[in-house]
């Protein structure tokens, strides 16, 4: 009994003695396998790599000289020059802790008051300067991936594509010329007075920014004024526009815009500069607005807010549109310019949230088949019955059938969405006055009113643009009312005593293609009138499209050619007439784009092999100018 009594207790100590042996060893291989554990300080913040950090953590704040594992660099990401890499949050989180290490100071309970505070002072100081130094390497490779964007240049043998187109004719030529001059005269302007503003103040001689682009200087004219410069061949006026695209151009602003008229005017016209150039700068720059306007499509039905910020992504409507509705002219045109980038960048989103809106406006029901100017895009309702060819519709039917032919006349939806439209804008829109000028109407509720707006008169353009896509019913028809509009909106021009048209005009009495209210006189260098001229021009070689263009180039020399650019008037029927002193953006992009190819050679941007945005920036048929 006592044998076994002892013999019980000795095997008990010697079993303690084994399982505190085998406890030491498994402690010495635990803490020495997270003190040298490679990888730690790579890990997640969560699980087990961020327990074996607050292990390390509590090891080292007890060791002054730790024993720390090799630092895992992640791979350099390979670039083009072009794109910046992604950017390495935990390097920046590295930043940070190393800013508190090395700049953290705790209070020493052996140091007086004043001897803290000078220790505070002096790490101050030394963040501050090692703040300063790290922000001057942010500017320096800023600067260097600007000097990268510069170097770009464009395809050899691509240069010159697009531009020449002499006329045979010699009156022609001299005419050109007299518009290419006015351009170089606009252009200068410009540059000399308000490089880098939206737009230019001829008579202040200083820059001028309107609400559209929010508070920021974006260079509206730079970017609207590209395509042209290239295509009148002025050289060196095209490279100091690309390379302060290259150098300035930004869009990381916090301010809010509208999206189609930064579609229209920014993404057309750095997308039309990239398919006449093939310079990368200008996809590149293309595709980073085209990401910055993308949360404005975040609606329950895809159909995109009117304004965005381009910061927060926060998008909203204005509170003046049907009830806090999108407009229809606005989301409705950006199917060339979206569809395109997708072309070129190989990435389908800008196509899908395009496609969307097609698909939302084709299956949303329509009261005698005519598309309100304002649709609602939380509850996908339309709004206050309002129909027109000119402002808040236009160019919703114009990227219809131009999406058709963009194409390469594959867009069958787009086709039939369109000939429908216009059958119904026919019947219910289209008048005919008293002296026999054929109009487009605005529709009110069911009521036609008689005038007419210059923005409309873009649409002799498109008639007769489609009339050779139509159905054989309608192709005569429309062909009919591209050559009526065209002498419509002539008449607006030759009424007036500047020779130039107002902003709209009516039909009302005696009174044929005038405008009888104040705030309906002025002009502001609209091109939709020459527009017209243009395609009529180009689809049947009519002499009086060419005269018609030239008498219009030289009223807007004569009256609106002031200080050291071209003005808008605040009464067209005035002589001498008051300015505005305001040079829209869109006299370079689209007015004297379309009175220098008026003139030009049919070779110079042919009709079937590019299509133009509703800003006059030429973008190419599908399979054609690659």
């Amino acid at each position: 009994m006592v044998f076994r009594l002892r013999l019980g207790i000795g095997a008990r100590r010697r079993e303690r003695c084994t399982l505190l042996f085998v406890v030491v060893i498994f402690l010495v291989i635990f803490v020495g396998g997270i003190i040298y554990l490679p990888g730690g300080e790579g890990a997640d913040s969560s699980g087990e790599g961020g327990f074996v950090r607050k292990i390390q953590r509590i090891f080292n704040s007890k060791n002054p000289n730790p024993i720390k594992p090799p630092k895992k660099h992640p791979a350099v990401p390979e670039t083009d020059g072009m794109h910046d890499p992604p950017r390495d949050h935990h390097a920046e989180i590295e930043t940070q802790a190393n800013l508190e290490q090395k700049f953290g100071h705790q209070k020493d309970p052996d140091l007086s008051d004043e001897q803290h505070q000078r220790i505070k002072e002096e790490i101050a100081r030394e963040k501050a300067a090692f703040i300063k130094e790290q922000k001057q390497k942010e500017i320096e490779i800023e600067n260097e991936r600007k000097q990268q964007l510069l170097k770009i240049t464009a395809a050899p043998h691509h240069q010159g594509v697009e531009t020449g187109g002499e006329p045979k004719d010699a009156q022609a030529k001299t005419r050109r010329d007299f518009v290419r001059k006015m351009m170089k005269t606009a252009w200068d302007g410009y540059q000399n007075h308000a490089m880098g503003h939206n737009e230019l103040k001829p008579l202040a001689k200083r820059g001028h920014s309107a609400g559209i682009f929010g508070s920021s200087r974006m260079g509206a004219t730079v970017v609207d004024a590209l395509d042209t410069l290239y295509i009148m061949g002025l050289k060196d006026e095209f490279k100091v526009a690309r390379d302060w695209v290259a150098q300035h151009l930004s869009f990381n602003v916090n301010t809010q815009v509208s999206v189609f008229e930064m579609n229209i005017r920014f993404v057309g016209g750095l997308l039309s500069a990239f398919a006449l150039t093939k310079d990368e700068v200008f996809k590149i720059k293309a595709k980073e607005l085209a990401d910055k306007l993308l949360p404005a499509f975040k609606t329950p039905t895809g159909v995109p807010w009117a304004l965005v910020n381009l910061n927060s992504g926060y998008g909203f409507n204005y509170n003046w549109a049907s009830g806090g509705s999108s407009i229809l002219a606005e989301f409705g045109s950006l199917h060339l310019e979206w569809s395109y980038l997708t072309q070129i960048t190989g990435e389908n989103v800008y196509l899908e949230k395009v496609n969307k809106i097609r698909k939302v406006m084709h299956d949303t029901p329509k009261s005698d088949g005519l598309y309100p100017n304002y649709f609602n895009p939380k509850t996908g309702s339309w709004g206050q019955k309002h129909v027109s060819l000119g402002a808040l519709g236009d160019s919703f039917y114009e990227y219809l059938i131009k999406g058709w032919i963009m194409s390469g006349e594959t867009d069958h939806l787009a086709k039939d969405m369109y000939f429908d439209a216009m059958r119904a804008i026919d019947k219910h829109l289209i008048r005919k006055s008293r002296g026999g000028f054929t109009y487009a109407g605005v529709y009110n509720y069911g009521s036609v009113e008689s005038k007419m707006e210059h923005l409309a008169c873009f649409s002799g353009g498109m008639f007769g643009l489609g009339s050779k896509h139509a159905p054989s019913d309608l192709q005569e028809r429309h062909m009919e009312l591209g050559k009526e509009i065209a002498r419509t909106c002539r008449e607006s021009y030759r009424n007036s005593a500047t020779h130039i048209g107002p902003e709209s005009f009516r039909f009302e009495g005696p009174h044929e293609a005038k405008a009888l209210r104040q705030n309906e006189k002025y002009y502001i260098l609209r091109p939709e009138v020459v527009e017209t001229y243009f395609v009529m021009w180009r689809l049947t070689h009519d002499q009086k499209y060419r005269d018609w263009a030239w008498d219009a180039a030289q009223a807007i020399e004569k009256h609106c050619h002031v200080g050291v650019g071209f003005s808008g008037i605040r009464d067209v029927y005035q002589v001498p007439p008051s300015h505005d002193d305001v040079q829209q953006s869109f006299f370079l992009a689209e007015t004297l784009k379309y009175l220098y190819l008026i003139f030009s050679d049919d070779d110079l941007m042919r009709l079937d092999e590019w299509v133009f945005n509703t800003e006059a920036h030429p973008l190419p048929v599908s399979g054609k100018n690659r």
